[in-house]
């Protein structure tokens, strides 16, 4: 069983910058997938970004390619979403998700992930 916390979100300025933390707590990094889904209101869900934890490969929907990056520091059990020049676009519930694998490969789609974390609000807005 895994159990992820979100931590992080704030408000910020359009330009501005955040960085969100996603610690899991009950089983290590180690083989676990992590991706950042994010969900506005009235929208679906979207994949942001994820990192496979066998090899270190990352993904980015198009939207936050260049913007964003996804780090990760095993030894915390924590994976960060560093969001840099901001858009009002950003604004959502950021939430993290996590799944067991040994493959190395990650995904931006919900239904692939197994663990959720509960969510932290994103608001970006002069």
């Amino acid at each position: 069983q895994v159990q992820l916390v979100e931590s992080g979100g704030g408000l910020v300025q359009p330009g501005g910058s955040l960085r969100l933390s996603c610690t899991t707590s009950g089983s290590a990094l180690d083989h676990h997938s992590i991706g950042w889904f994010r969900q506005a209101p009235g929208k679906e869900r979207e994949g942001v970004s994820c990192i496979n934890s066998n090899d270190g490969n990352t993904d980015y929907t198009d939207s936050v390619q260049s913007r964003f990056t996804i780090p990760r520091d095993n030894a915390k059990n924590t994976v960060y979403l560093q969001m840099n020049s901001l858009k009002p676009e950003d604004t959502a519930v950021y939430y993290c998700a996590a799944r067991f694998t040994v493959q190395a490969m990650c995904q931006l789609r919900a239904r692939w992930y197994d663990y959720w974390g509960q969510g932290t609000q994103v608001t970006v807005s002069s």
